[in-house]
């Protein structure tokens, strides 16, 4: 994370809206929200996008994702 921006590799193709559904049901998963908590905001056709997570304020968010990245870093063995 830099900032308020959160830099996101994924896997998925960006056809179809493939990526776009990735990119939710990944954040949905590491926030433990349910996937139709998350939407794109703005940017679905975009590289950058922005996500609404509705039920957790932005605080809540931050520390959530900064819990697991730093489970990630822990465990990444690169």
């Amino acid at each position: 994370m830099r900032g308020q921006v959160l830099s996101v590799r994924l896997t998925a193709p960006p056809v179809e809206g493939a990526a776009n559904r990735e990119l939710v049901s990944l954040l949905a998963r590491v926030l433990a929200v349910r996937p139709a908590a998350v939407a794109i905001a703005a940017g679905a056709r975009s590289r950058e996008k922005r996500v609404r997570v509705e039920g957790l304020d932005p605080e809540a968010v931050r520390a959530r994702l900064g819990a697991a990245l730093s489970v990630d870093r822990q465990t990444r063995h690169d």
